[in-house]
């Protein structure tokens, strides 16, 4: 269905459109009580343990933990520039962008793969083998460790089905400089997948590293 046609249940484009941006706030705002029970879980386990999270934390990969963060950046400015694509009428550069982003998706899901095998090799995985098994709290900070980038790899990855959705309907047509409303949905989904990472990784990665 072509974007600028208006459902039936909606007075007019307009109408629609603002329909759809609340929805998506409206689901961002539970995704931000998961998350940030996530958050405040971390951060009482770190008061009780704290020896063990920096010692957890000093056995992260910083390396690729920046670099995934630049990746994650860069997707949002390539994101946003096809949302101005978008409302200047240019599908062509608004499915260029896509692509880009999709791309950057999957380098940073590559990366994390990445940096999984190398957890795995240096037996960093909670259990009976696990190399930090002497300090108190390590084992957590990984079990957070593991749920919070698991569950953020999952958001990620319906994200870049968002975006491919969004290059597609693009490509058929579907979009114009006054109906873009999907664009601007699911940009503000991609916002939020990066908003998570940019709380994951100072916990995850630097707090206590240089203490």
């Amino acid at each position: 269905m072509a974007e600028t046609q208006v459902g039936m249940q909606y007075e007019d484009l307009r109408h629609q459109s603002d329909t759809a941006l609340i929805g998506m706030w409206l689901f961002l705002a539970t995704e931000i009580l998961f998350f940030g029970a996530l958050l405040f879980t971390y951060m009482i386990y770190r008061l009780w343990y704290p020896d063990g999270f920096i010692a957890a934390v000093r056995h992260a990969n910083i390396l690729i933990g920046t670099l995934n963060t630049a990746v994650l950046l860069t997707s949002s400015f390539t994101l946003t520039a096809g949302l101005l694509y978008a409302k200047a009428g240019d599908m062509r550069r608004l499915i260029y962008s896509c692509v880009a982003t999709i791309g950057l998706g999957l380098l940073f899901m590559a990366l994390k793969a990445l940096e999984y095998a190398e957890d795995f090799r240096e037996r960093l995985v909670p259990g009976t083998n696990f190399a930090l098994a002497d300090h108190d709290g390590a084992r957590i900070f990984y079990l957070f460790y593991y749920t919070a980038t698991g569950v953020h790899l999952v958001h990620l990855a319906i994200g870049i089905g968002l975006v491919l959705y969004i290059a597609r309907r693009a490509r058929r047509g579907d979009f114009t400089a006054q109906a873009h409303t999907p664009v601007e949905v699911v940009g503000l989904y991609w916002s939020f997948v990066d908003i998570v990472w940019l709380f994951l990784y100072p916990l995850i990665y630097l707090v206590g590293r240089g203490g």
